[in-house]
């Protein structure tokens, strides 16, 4: 059982779309358990709040304001946070598994060694994210912004980059096995012992 959040004390704001309204007593469910499965937080404003470990497996988070939000070792398995605001938050080790964070804002975000596989993040801005080490094999990442990521030993196999811009990322040791690259920017990427989509490995940027 996670502590009691007593630091999730901020006045909780709607989104302009009734469609985003949160249910208030899934949000009181967590902040007095720090878990909430399946819970309605949309639009709801979770700024700063400290959410390590909390459970919010299918939870939906879409619109969810969590800039600077610490949800390590989260699991968000199946979370729906489409739209939200994660800038700067701390996901480092967070089970996202088939989570839906298409058009999700996560610049600079630390994501190191989260399970991203399968995740649905067409459209993500991730200019500046952390992601290294992190496990991205299926995930949708098409026309996701991912200028100046860390994606050093990342496992993309399989991902879908279309039109992805990787302008100056780093991507040392990823494996992009299999992955799909039609059309993605990648000026100045950083490639160094990194596995290609078609098995070849490039020592280029060593």
């Amino acid at each position: 059982m996670k502590q009691i959040l007593a630091t999730i004390t901020v006045t909780v704001t709607l989104v302009a779309s009734s469609a985003s309204a949160f249910d208030p007593a899934h949000l009181k469910t967590l902040k007095d358990t720090g878990d909430c499965i399946n819970c309605d937080l949309s639009g709801a404003n979770l700024k700063g709040a400290k959410l390590e470990g909390a459970d919010l497996k299918g939870a939906n988070l879409g619109s969810a304001y969590l800039v600077n939000a610490k949800l390590k070792d989260a699991n968000l398995g199946g979370a729906k946070l489409m739209g939200a605001y994660l800038k700067g938050a701390n996901l480092m080790g967070a089970y996202l598994k088939g989570a839906y964070l298409s058009g999700a804002y996560l610049g600079s975000a630390y994501l190191e060694g989260a399970d991203l596989s399968g995740a649905n993040l067409e459209g993500a801005k991730l200019s500046g994210a952390n992601l290294k080490d992190a496990k991205l094999m299926g995930a949708d990442l098409k026309g996701a912004k991912l200028s100046g990521a860390k994606l050093e030993g990342a496992d993309l196999e399989g991902a879908d980059l279309k039109d992805a811009n990787l302008t100056e990322a780093e991507l040392s040791g990823a494996n992009l096995t299999g992955a799909n690259l039609n059309y993605a920017i990648m000026e100045g990427v950083i490639f160094c012992n990194t596995t290609m989509p078609d098995g070849s490995v490039i020592y280029s940027g060593c």
